[in-house]
């Protein structure tokens, strides 16, 4: 499945009209299913059902389920790879089942319901933030100390990289760099939590120590829900093009981590712990 289509548009000018071809982002319906329970008796469930752009779903998967802090590295997760018994190509590219270690003790009544994500909107409310605040630790008080001037820089690095976004204009972004300002991934989603998610996930499978000393940059708002992830990760510095919502700053607060809204060519604003940003005018 593409994560975009060739539509047919109509190009309304003041002059005149026309139609043309063009590039929309796909979004699609990706099911969540986890496989659990002792070799002897595995059983299944549905997790979550999230809108999503199709591309790297298995890093979507991971990285959701680290997030919601169901897995904690890769050992313990067994497989991951897409339900081959669906009868079509639609509804097999659509469902995902994650094998889980037969170490894992899951308990299904703890989730008294199925996760439901929107492409604007990740798992969120009283029951998220409570979670959050007894399953992270705040991050440690360590030397990490980034130069202003390579914050200003990173927009740009992320634009060059985003190659659907150049063609469609409908995606979020999120990036990882190191503190040196190297772009180390990124990934792009219509749902800006899902671009997280895969971020998240491509670290367990490469390196999963290198998000606790790397830059975080993400291509709109900064809401509660991604700085709740990038806690889960702990990814010390937070950067964003759009604002932080009042949550947002709140948590990292709490949990210490860097956090810049407003980032763009010439100035941005540091909302916590700005003694890792160097050389501030």
């Amino acid at each position: 499945m593409s994560s975009v289509q060739n539509v047919e548009i109509l190009k309304v000018g003041r002059e005149s009209s026309k139609s043309t071809p063009d590039l929309i982002v796909t979004e699609e319906p990706l099911e969540i299913r986890l496989g659990y329970g002792p070799e002897e008796a595995r059983d299944q469930m549905t997790l979550a059902v999230t809108m999503r752009t199709p591309t790297h779903d298995e890093e979507l998967c991971l990285g959701f389920l680290f997030s919601e802090g169901i897995i904690n590295s890769m050992n313990d997760v067994l497989s991951v790879k897409y339900c081959d018994d669906l009868g079509t190509v639609e509804n097999h590219e659509n469902v995902m089942r994650v094998e889980l270690s037969p170490a894992i003790n899951l308990d299904p009544d703890q989730f008294n319901r199925n996760f439901y994500t929107t492409s604007s909107c990740g798992v969120c409310g009283k029951a998220a933030i409570e979670a959050i605040n007894v399953t992270c630790e705040p991050l440690p008080q360590d030397s990490i100390q980034v130069d202003q001037n390579l914050i200003f820089e990173l927009p740009q690095k992320l634009r060059e990289a985003q190659e659907v976004f150049k063609h469609t204009g409908g995606l979020h972004a999120s990036a990882v760099f190191d503190l040196e300002g190297n772009l180390i991934a990124h990934r792009e989603d219509v749902g800006r939590h899902n671009a997280l998610d895969k971020l998240i996930g491509h670290s367990l499978v490469t390196n999963e120590d290198q998000l606790k000393s790397s830059i975080l940059l993400l291509s709109g708002r900064i809401s509660f829900e991604l700085v709740q992830k990038a806690v889960r990760a702990q990814i010390p510095v937070i950067a964003a093009v759009g604002a932080p919502s009042s949550l947002a700053v709140d948590m990292a607060k709490d949990f210490g981590i860097t956090l810049i809204g407003f980032l763009g060519e010439k100035k941005f604003n540091i909302y916590n712990a700005e003694q890792r940003i160097l050389n501030q005018s």
